[in-house]
């Protein structure tokens, strides 16, 4: 089906962005921040970005679910505005297939870092059910997905509770089986993007969909009916617009938020992204096992130069833990995980979230106000 994209409309002075988005999410400006797991989405800075009119989300995928309540609990004492928060739908259970394999390469890597080496069993913990649970008795505003759907248990939960669902996907198909399964937003995420891709079934594309953003975008929106956000290597407002006139209803960002000064993120991977180009990246399964685009380091060369491929989602991550953790308190960005999309020379150093939300609006209005 066509659609046509709600890009702005008249205002007082100039023109303002205006999309179904903001009215279904209850949101100023149809911008979304990522729900980036392992650290980067700070009680801070997910309430400055929803007080500054955008959606703040809590990546909260890696999180024990009295941490995701306190941090929730934390969020609302900053911000009245809407926030989301977002789970990885995904089969959680250990696969050891290929373990033995991987662990050659990551004791190599722990004797450089004076870890002890590891041979143990490793166990990766389910806390899924549990932190559904804390969503939906901690009323939060929108639930979003990685890796899948929700379940359609849980999609009922959230409807009964008035709780809008997005969905991250990779394709058009993924797109309409969400849509289908009742999500209320899709998140178009194009192999630009940085970290973890969304893609559904990675058995069946070892390294995730390879469809880029502007690629993908116009073709999901054809095929849904529900709005659509565009999402991978959108940096500034001259992506906003093009989103917009691709049919998205808004965009979602991550990596540009990742400098900022509320951002989690180390200080050392935070001066390897802007240190970064658009030839920095690549996608590699090393460091968790499933697919996720970051700027190439010591670590994934390690396996590129053993030809050895590490283990699966989610017993890999498990494995890399300790490196990884070790590599941050060593200032050690070569061993560290440094997600990052394809835009990262367009990247503001220890910028403010707000500001960057302001100049990104800003920037819109000026765009759009341009070819008035």
């Amino acid at each position: 089906m066509r659609k046509k994209a709600i890009i702005a409309q008249k205002g007082s002075r100039h023109m303002q962005l205006n999309t179904k988005l903001c009215k279904i999410l209850g949101i100023a400006y149809p911008v979304i921040q990522a729900g980036m797991a392992g650290g980067p989405t700070t009680v801070e800075l997910v309430a400055s970005v929803s007080n500054a009119g955008g959606l703040g989300t809590l990546g909260a995928a890696y999180m024990k679910p009295e941490e995701i309540r306190t941090a929730i609990r934390k969020i609302k004492e900053q911000t009245s505005k809407p926030f989301a928060v977002n789970l990885f739908c995904t089969n959680w259970t250990d696969q050891y297939a290929g373990v033995e394999e991987s662990q050659k390469v990551l004791n190599a890597i722990r004797e450089r870092l004076g870890l002890k080496q590891s041979n143990q069993k490793v166990i990766t913990n389910n806390f899924f059910e549990e932190q559904f649970e804390v969503l939906m008795e901690e009323k939060v505003s929108v639930i979003s997905s990685a890796f899948g759907i929700f379940p359609q248990d849980k999609m009922i939960q959230a409807k009964e509770r008035g709780i809008k669902v997005t969905t991250m996907v990779t394709t058009v198909r993924e797109a309409q089986l969400a849509e289908s399964e009742g999500t209320d937003i899709i998140i178009a995420q194009g192999s630009d993007a940085g970290g973890h891709r969304s893609t559904f079934e990675i058995e069946k594309n070892s390294l995730g969909a390879a469809v880029g953003t502007f690629s993908l975008v116009p073709q999901v929106v054809d095929a849904v009916s529900v709005p659509v956000v565009a999402a991978g290597g959108i940096m500034d407002s001259r992506g906003l617009v093009a989103a917009l006139a691709l049919g998205a209803q808004g965009v979602q960002m991550g990596t540009a938020f990742l400098t900022t000064m509320e951002s989690g993120a180390h200080s050392a991977y935070k001066q390897a992204l802007i240190n970064s180009t658009e030839e920095s990246t690549v996608i590699t399964k090393a460091f968790s096992g499933r697919p996720a685009r970051g700027i190439k380091n010591a670590f994934m060369r390690a396996y590129e130069d053993m030809n050895l491929s590490p283990a699966d989602f989610p017993t890999q991550n498990t494995l890399t833990n300790d490196i990884r953790k070790q590599a941050a308190l060593q200032n050690n960005p070569e061993y560290m995980s440094l997600w990052a999309g394809q835009g990262t020379r367009l990247l503001h150093n220890e910028i403010r979230a707000e500001k960057l939300l302001s100049d990104l609006i800003s920037g819109a209005n000026h765009i759009l106000n341009f070819y008035e």
